[in-house]
C-alpha cells in the first residue's frame, strides 16, 4: 500500500471518537518497531519526522523506509513533516514523497501565521498532501528549540476557529497545556479550549506532547475531539534505557544487533499501549 495523506483516516477518527498516533521516527529501528505495533493492532499510523531527524537520516532514506513500511504492512501510513518551519522545507518534503506536512507558524504574528499556512495548504492540497497547522505556543523541547513555561501560550478558541476557516488545514494543533518532552509534574490540560474549538470546526485537533500525559486525560481529550496525538519522547526514553541496560549486562558486546534488537522490541510495546489508549486498534 502506498503512503497516504492523513485525510485517509483523520475524518473517521473525529467522527468515531478515536485518535491516531503520530510516532516520530529517528532511525530504522523506530520505523520497524512502530510498523510492527501497527500491524499487531491493525491501526493506521503517522510517521512524524522533525527537521532534526530529517537532517540526521537524510530525506531519501526517510522516504524509502516509510514506503517500505507501508508496502510491507498494508496499513494506511502517513509520512508527516513535524513542525516544518518554512514553506520551502514543506515543499522539499512533498517533492521527496511525504504524504503530509505540518507548517508551524505559531512563532509568527497571528495574521502572518494565517497567511503563511494558507500558502502551504494551497500548494500541498494541489498535490493531495494533508496539512497540519499550529496555533498557540507549546512548551518544552523539540529538537534544539526549547520554550519554557513562562513563554508557552494557550490558544484562543475564537482565533483557532478563524484560523481553520481561513487556512483550510486538515488538522489543527492548538496549545492546551501539554509540552514537548517529559513532564516534571502532571500537565494541566484545558479541556474547555478543546471543546470550544472542536465543536465549531469539522477537522480534528492535535495534541502535541503526548508523552507522559495520564491515561485518563488522554481519554478525555479524545472524547473532546482530539484526533491525532504525538508521541516521541516515551519511545526515545524506552529505546535508550533498554540499550543502557543491555550494555551494562553484556560489557563485552560490540555487535549493535545484540542491543538494538531488545531496544526495538521495547518501542513495540510502548506503541501498542498508546494505540490501545487512543482507540485506533482495528481502525486500519
Amino acid at each position: 500500500m502506498p503512503l497516504v495523506s492523513m485525510n485517509e483516516f483523520l475524518p473517521k477518527a473525529k467522527a468515531n471518537k478515536f485518535a491516531v498516533g503520530q510516532f516520530n521516527i529517528n532511525n530504522l529501528e523506530f520505523v520497524q518497531a512502530i510498523t510492527e505495533a501497527g500491524m499487531l493492532e491493525n491501526s493506521p499510523l503517522i510517521f512524524g519526522v522533525s527537521e532534526g531527524a530529517l537532517k540526521y537520516m537524510g530525506i531519501e532514506y526517510t522516504v524509502a523506509m516509510a514506503e517500505a513500511a507501508a508496502k510491507k504492512s498494508g496499513l494506511p501510513i502517513a509520512l508527516h513533516l513535524d513542525h516544518g518551519s518554512t514553506f520551502e522545507v514543506a515543499m522539499k518534503c512533498i517533492r521527496a514523497g511525504f504524504s503530509s506536512v505540518m507548517f508551524d507558524g505559531s512563532h509568527h504574528a497571528y495574521e502572518d501565521n494565517i497567511r503563511l499556512t494558507k500558502e502551504v495548504v494551497k500548494a500541498a492540497h494541489a498535490m493531495g498532501v494533508s496539512v497540519e497547522g499550529e496555533l498557540g505556543t507549546i512548551g518544552g523541547t523539540e529538537d534544539d528549540l526549547t520554550v519554557d513555561e513562562a513563554h508557552a501560550q494557550l490558544a484562543d478558541p475564537e482565533e483557532a476557529i478563524r484560523f481553520y476557516e481561513e487556512t483550510g488545514v486538515d488538522a489543527l494543533a492548538i496549545a492546551v497545556g501539554t509540552a514537548h518532552g517529559m513532564y516534571k509534574g502532571e500537565p494541566k490540560l484545558h479541556f474547555d479550549i478543546m471543546e470550544a474549538v472542536t465543536s465549531k470546526i469539522p477537522v480534528p485537533i492535535v495534541l502535541h506532547g503526548g508523552s507522559g500525559v495520564p491515561d485518563d486525560a488522554i481519554k478525555k481529550a479524545v472524547a473532546c475531539g482530539v484526533g491525532k496525538i504525538n508521541v516521541n519522547t516515551e519511545n526515545q526514553v524506552s529505546f535508550t534505557k533498554t540499550i543502557r541496560e543491555s550494555l551494562a549486562k553484556q560489557e563485552t558486546v560490540y555487535d549493535p544487533r545484540k542491543y538494538l534488537t531488545p531496544a526495538r522490541e521495547s518501542i513495540v510495546e510502548v506503541v501498542r499501549e498508546k494505540i490501545r489508549l487512543f482507540g485506533s486498534s482495528n481502525q486500519a
